[in-house]
């Protein structure tokens, strides 16, 4: 086949249109083609009064060669790569748990989900363990806490539970991770297949909204399921059981795994272990630091959540072809880097969205966004957020170089944000321009907070460290400029944004092993490899490509 790239087309243009357009780059009549496949959309806004969709295509044509030959050097027009994911590794005929042990995963997010499924397509029959619910007693308890009519609950919650944070998120399926073995079609194909639109296959920024993920993960068990695999909710790992290593493997690392011991008290025996914790997996980083894992700090971001009308950010960047059924309702993604030497960026860009609460341990308020895959809500959110780096959390370290510092940097801010709220799940909400003149709010205008559970007005400037409160006032004139009217003395911001990835990084080596722990693969966004529900996705087939080699 060949691959047809950068074909334009305006935003009311039809099939015939299109396949006229093919014709036309190929310089061919329309027998010569047999069929086409679309390969990509995305939709090309620079110009507002210009907004087109811009194409790829795969097509099968008659004498593919010398059309080949004749477009050799028009670079719209390629053979059609190979991008399908080719798994190398394969259980043994003879592979059993009792003679070759059986590889443990831990956390059932986009990581551990996907480590497993391969490890199971594979033939290895793992182990999932997750210490939150189910997604859908998952979603009972979350609900209930957003409503007030449960009580958090610490153990399954918007961060832990089947599905892993993302599932109450966007559902944003695109990464910008180099990805030579195709491995993020790997991810995407397997969603589809357990019940994902297909428009993710195609769609330049694809995402699935949390009620049709809550379907997806559970099409992802069934078929994990299916191939022998176990899962295991309300199941937490406690502790890590490691031993001397005796050296018999020829490598010097320490320690090696020998299994783990769950919270009931029973114990798995394993030698290979998928660590896919969560970012917010606090007291599990507590515990394999004890253990002796090798952990560092690393930096991550904090901020606030800001709402806009979804009807001005369609107009801002839609113009007069805002409200297109075509175009659906616009995104953003902005970056400044202030003058105090901080980076502030959008962050989690929710269209048609709302703002909800994301905390994972009592007395802490943390703020997320979401959508659902019609993205037909009232307001816009997204989070505006500040790089932060190890050595801003000295005043929280136990002694210097200590990797949980930023634990306690977040956890500081998040029982700010709770008192700040009222002491019940409330979050502190001020309006854009009463933060820009540095006074509190003493009431809201025309944009309505979204949050769940509540919102109490407050001055959020003392939420956050005046580094971060300095560079996002700047951030917002800069942003002003590139979305004229971002600046809406109404526009609602909410507090406190401190969970957008791991502040604590699992050393591993180049075949994805801890770097002093036999058998420990720690990956995805919790282990600080990965950033979203696709990364995360492909972190977790690697690291069960990592665990089948040292089966094979």
């Amino acid at each position: 086949m060949l691959r047809l790239i950068g074909l334009k087309l305006p935003i009311d243009h039809s099939k015939e249109d299109l396949l006229e357009e093919v014709l036309k780059l190929l310089q061919i009549k329309s027998s010569r083609l047999i069929s086409h496949v679309l390969v990509k959309r995305s939709i090309d806004a620079r110009k507002k009064d210009n907004i087109h969709f811009v194409y790829s295509l795969d097509v099968l044509v008659n004498d593919e060669q010398s059309l080949l030959k004749r477009h050799s050097k028009n670079k719209k027009v390629r053979k059609t790569p190979d991008t399908s994911y080719k798994c190398n590794f394969k259980a043994p005929k003879d592979f059993s748990i009792e003679s070759h042990g059986r590889p443990v995963i831990v956390g059932a997010g986009p990581c551990g989900y996907f480590a497993t499924l391969l490890l199971a397509q594979m033939g290895f029959r793992p182990l999932l363990i997750e210490r939150g619910q189910d997604v859908k007693e998952r979603t009972i308890e979350t609900f209930g806490f957003w409503r007030k009519i449960r009580d958090l609950n610490p153990e399954s919650n918007v961060q832990f539970g089947e599905g892993g944070a993302g599932t109450f998120s966007d559902g944003k399926l695109y990464s910008q991770v180099s990805d030579p073995m195709h491995y993020g079609r790997k991810v995407l194909e397997e969603l589809v297949l357990s019940g994902a639109n297909k428009e993710i296959l195609t769609k330049h920024r694809p995402h699935i909204g949390t009620f049709k993920l809550a379907t997806v993960v559970r099409g992802l068990r069934a078929r994990i399921e299916a191939l022998g695999g176990e899962i295991r909710f309300q199941t937490r790992m406690d502790e890590l059981l490691l031993e001397s290593n005796s050296g018999e493997q020829g490598r010097s690392k320490p320690f090696e795994v020998v299994g783990i011991k769950l919270s009931d008290g029973s114990v798995v025996d394993t030698r290979r272990v998928v660590l896919a914790l969560g970012h917010s997996a606090r007291d599990s980083f507590n515990m394999l630091e004890m253990a002796g894992v090798k952990l560092e700090a690393k930096p991550f971001a904090v901020g606030l959540r800001i709402e806009h009308p979804q009807s001005f950010i369609d107009k801002a960047r839609w113009g007069a072809m805002a409200g297109h059924p075509q175009l659906g309702h616009a995104e953003y993604k902005l970056v400044h880097h202030a003058s105090n030497g901080r980076s502030v960026y959008s962050f989690c860009m929710c269209p048609g969205g709302f703002v909800v609460g994301s905390t994972s341990e009592k007395g802490c308020v943390v703020t997320n966004g979401m959508s659902q895959h019609s993205r037909n809500e009232r307001n816009a959110n997204s989070a505006l957020v500040v790089n932060m780096e190890p050595t801003d959390m000295a005043c929280f370290q136990r002694w210097e170089g200590d990797p949980l510092a930023g634990i306690a940097f977040q956890r500081d801010l998040e029982s700010r944000a709770f008192t700040m709220g009222g002491g019940d799940y409330c979050a502190p909400v001020q309006r854009l321009q009463d933060f820009l003149e540095q006074r509190p709010s003493l009431s809201l205008g025309e944009v309505a907070p979204s949050y769940l559970p509540g919102v109490k007005l407050a001055d959020l400037s003392k939420a956050l460290p005046d580094v971060a409160v300095e560079a996002i006032r700047e951030a917002l004139h800069a942003f002003d400029l590139r979305l004229p009217g971002y600046i809406n003395p109404d526009a609602l911001i909410t507090g406190v944004e401190t969970r957008t990835s791991s502040p604590v990084r699992i050393l591993r080596d180049t075949f994805l092993e801890s770097v002093n722990t036999i058998g420990l693969i720690p990956a995805g966004e919790g282990a600080g490899y990965a950033g979203g529900i696709l990364s995360a996705g492909i972190d977790g087939i690697k690291a069960a490509e990592a665990i089948a080699r040292t089966i094979l």
